[in-house]
């Protein structure tokens, strides 16, 4: 089998379907791509770390590859996205989930633990680093950093 040769599924989940490839068994690793990727990007550690026994499943993110794509804008709000992650645990029949996300995906990540603690086992956030919300949200503090400043 080809290096980056992997079974390619559809998952039903949240409402929508996801395509993720998945390769292994035990127990569960979801690694989710960063932007503009998508499950492709895990070719190179899908395989070791399903030999090292584990299930890896590695989605393409709602909006992108075989995924689909729902026009709303907010279809695609960090709510939406962690309970894709959640669904996906469920159409796997797995309880808890270790989860892996690079760049974009590692938000998602840690949204997901966050607002689902008891279904998350593990969370492994690269390239990115972890900021808690602050006493006034991201987008409050863009607009007041760049009002009259953009565009």
């Amino acid at each position: 089998m080809l290096a980056d040769t992997f079974s390619l599924q559809h998952f039903s989940t949240n409402g929508i379907k996801v395509r993720a490839a998945v390769e292994g068994t035990g127990h569960l690793v979801i690694m989710v791509h960063g932007w503009p990727e998508l499950w492709y990007s895990w070719r190179h550690q899908i395989r070791p770390v399903a030999e090292a026994g584990f299930k890896v499943v590695a989605p393409d993110v709602r909006g992108y590859g075989g995924s689909d794509k729902p026009h709303p804008i907010e279809a695609y709000d960090m709510i939406e996205l962690t309970a894709d992650i959640v669904g996906l645990i469920d159409a796997l029949g797995e309880e808890k989930a270790i989860l892996v996300g690079h760049d974009w995906g590692a938000p998602i990540c840690w949204n997901t633990a966050v607002l689902h603690p008891k279904r998350i086992s593990a969370v492994v956030g690269l390239s990115v680093p972890y900021f808690q919300r602050g006493e006034v949200s991201a987008i409050e503090l863009w607009k007041q950093l760049y009002e009259g400043k953009f565009f």
